[in-house]
C-alpha cells in the first residue's frame, strides 16, 4: 500500500522537475545556438507527455464506470499518446530540416554554454531515474516512465560528449550529427507510441498474451469440451478484457456456475485479464422446446 501511495508522488515530481529540464535545455539551445539542444528538449518534451500518461492512467483507473462509459476511462491516454506522437513527429521533421541546413552551413554552437545546460539535464534526468526506479517494483506504469526518463540521461550522455568536443576542438558538424542522432530516437519512440495506441484501437491481442495458450488453459477446465469466438483485447493500461463462447456437457447451472469461477480465476491469475465475459452452450441438448441450443443441427 505504502508503494501505491508512492507512485503518483514520484510520477508528479518527475513530471514537473523533466517539463523543467526540457524548457531550460531548450532556452540553452536558443542562448548557445545549439541545434542538438534544442532537439534533446524536444525527447524530453516526449517523456512530459509519457509521464502525463501514466498519471492519466493511475487517476482513470480510480474512477469508477458510468452508465455511458460502462468499461471506465482507461482509453483517453490512447487519445492523449497519438495526438503527442502526432506533434513530436511534426517536430523531429523540423529538427532534421535545420540539422540538415547545418551541415550544409555550419554553425559553431558557444561550448562551454552547451556544456552547463546538457550537463545539468544530465544530472537532473540521472536523479529522476533513481527515484523513479525504487517506486517502479508494483506499478508498470512508473516503470515505464523510468525507462522514458533513464532514456533522457543517455540521450544528456550524448549531448555532453557533444558540447566537449565543441569547445575543445571547435568542430561545428558535431552539434547537428547529434541532432539527427536523437531525432531517431525521437521517430523510434513515437512509432512504438503510434504502434501500440494502434492496437489498442483495433482491439489487437495484448503482446503478453498468446490465445492459443489461453484457449488451452480454458480447455483444461473440468467440465469443458471446446471453445469458439474467443476475443482477447486491451481496454487501458493494464486492463484486458475476454470474450468467449464455451461448450458444456448438458449440467445445472450450479455446475456452470462453477466453471465459470475457474475460468475467471485462471485468466486474472495466469493472464492478468480482468473482464471475463463467458457465453455457455450446450454440447449436446436434448430436444426441448423451452431450450435454446445453439449446437443443434437445423
Amino acid at each position: 500500500m505504502h508503494s501505491r501511495s508512492q507512485s503518483p508522488l514520484a510520477l508528479q515530481l518527475a513530471l514537473f522537475a523533466t517539463a523543467f529540464v526540457a524548457a531550460v535545455e531548450c532556452a540553452g539551445g536558443f542562448l548557445s545556438h545549439s541545434l542538438a539542444l534544442i532537439t534533446d528538449s524536444a525527447h524530453i518534451a516526449l517523456d512530459v507527455v509519457a509521464l502525463l500518461i501514466a498519471l492519466a492512467a493511475l487517476h482513470l483507473a480510480a474512477r469508477p464506470a458510468t452508465r455511458r462509459q460502462t468499461f471506465g476511462f482507461g482509453r483517453t491516454e490512447i487519445l492523449a499518446a497519438l495526438l503527442n506522437g502526432g506533434l513530436l513527429f511534426a517536430i523531429t521533421v523540423f529538427i532534421v530540416v535545420e540539422a540538415i541546413k547545418r551541415l550544409v552551413h555550419p554553425i559553431l554552437p558557444d561550448g562551454p554554454l552547451m556544456t552547463a545546460f546538457a550537463t545539468f539535464g544530465l544530472l537532473v534526468n540521472g536523479a529522476l531515474s533513481a527515484i523513479l526506479v525504487r517506486s517502479s517494483h508494483r506499478n508498470i506504469n512508473v516503470r515505464a516512465a523510468a525507462l522514458h526518463v533513464l532514456s533522457d540521461a543517455l540521450a544528456a550522455c550524448g549531448v555532453v560528449i557533444g558540447a566537449l568536443l565543441i569547445w575543445g576542438f571547435g568542430i561545428a558538424w558535431i552539434d547537428p550529427v547529434v541532432s539527427l542522432a536523437i531525432a531517431a530516437i525521437i521517430v523510434l519512440g513515437v512509432v512504438q507510441i503510434v504502434r501500440e495506441a494502434s492496437d489498442v484501437l483495433l482491439e489487437s491481442v495484448p503482446g503478453h498474451v498468446d490465445v492459443e495458450r489461453v484457449e488451452a488453459r480454458i480447455r483444461r477446465v473440468e467440465g469443458v469440451s471446446g471453445v469458439h469466438d474467443l476475443h482477447v483485447w486491451t481496454l487501458g493500461t493494464d486492463s484486458y478484457a475476454l470474450s468467449a463462447h464455451i461448450l458444456l456437457a448438458d449440467r445445472s447451472i450450479s455446475d456452470a456456475t462453477k466453471i465459470l469461477q475457474q475460468v475467471d480465476r485462471a485468466m486474472r491469475e495466469e493472464f492478468a485479464i480482468s473482464h471475463v465475459t463467458v457465453q455457455f452452450e450446450c454440447d449436446s441438448c436434448a430436444a426441448d422446446e423451452r431450450i435454446v441450443c445453439t449446437q443443434l443441427e437445423p
